[in-house]
């Protein structure tokens, strides 16, 4: 191949990655733009009433992050699950929530939602006594990974976008494993901008990490759940839940819990109740 073709191509391929960037905040723009189609509307107020407790202005920015993250990331439907517009709408509506305050993209690692209708089997090594390992099987309703994908039961997420005060929503716990996971494995500790402000969230989230499991090691009850023991990344994930569904209480009951989520995700949930 001649010298000046070749050239040709590294310049033409180094221009586009360097427009790439730009052309896709064009592309959002305008999908974001379009009119938020009349059926979505009836489904986002009969299938997530939650949507109803923000500001108008929130209301719209919702809408126009929904129609990105249903253009950009396929929804799927597994073990014979249907995937309709009530599906996609529903678990949008509630993955775009934790977008709404701070620009961090529409969950860039992410591929694929699944879905399944009702809790799904996975199986998980458990390291028994002496070291020895063995798979377990689990019936989930949520699961994150890392690579990409996010596994949902139908089931589940009816359920949770229907009760929005009782606290507990899947779709919300595992797109917080998301934010989470963005650069790494799920550690309780999403990016922050300073180290200043992963000093102060290490330092809030690990006192109150500790005296949940001291408070649940005493069998005292309490606003968070028991399984934001399991460790600090289900912590952030369940913390996360209360905060979008039972602000009021979070910040009432763990002011530093709230204080350090308001700040990570610029919303004051709160405020809209």
């Amino acid at each position: 191949m001649p010298f000046w073709i070749s050239f040709v191509a590294v310049v033409l391929m180094a221009a586009a990655i360097a427009l790439w960037p730009r052309w896709v905040r064009l592309r959002r723009a305008r999908i974001a733009a379009r009119p938020f189609p009349a059926p979505w509307r009836r489904l986002l107020r009969r299938n997530v009433p939650l949507v109803a407790r923000l500001p108008a202005r929130q209301q719209l920015r919702l809408k126009a992050l929904m129609q990105v993250f249903l253009a950009e990331k396929p929804i799927l439907g597994c073990r014979g699950f249907r995937v309709t517009d009530e599906v996609r709408v529903t678990i949008a509506a509630l993955a775009c929530l934790p977008l709404l305050g701070a620009a961090r993209g529409v969950y860039p690692e992410l591929r694929q939602v699944l879905v399944y209708p009702s809790a799904f089997v996975v199986d998980r090594p458990v390291t028994a006594a002496g070291g020895v390992q063995s798979e377990q099987r689990r019936a989930l309703a949520g699961e994150s990974w890392s690579q990409g994908q996010v596994l949902l039961a139908w089931d589940e997420v009816q359920r949770g976008a229907s009760t929005p005060g009782d606290g507990h929503n899947v779709v919300i716990h595992e797109f917080a494993h998301q934010l989470d996971q963005a650069g790494g494995p799920a550690n309780g500790a999403p990016a922050l901008a300073t180290a200043e402000d992963y000093r102060r969230w290490s330092t809030v989230m690990q006192a109150a990490f500790d005296a949940l499991q001291w408070r649940l090691a005493q069998g005292e009850p309490g606003l968070i759940d028991p399984y934001a023991a399991t460790d600090p990344a289900e912590f952030f994930a369940v913390v996360s839940e209360l905060f979008f569904e039972r602000p009021a209480e979070l910040q009432a009951a763990h002011a530093d819990v709230y204080a350090e989520l308001r700040r990570y995700y610029r919303l004051d949930p709160a405020a809209w109740v």
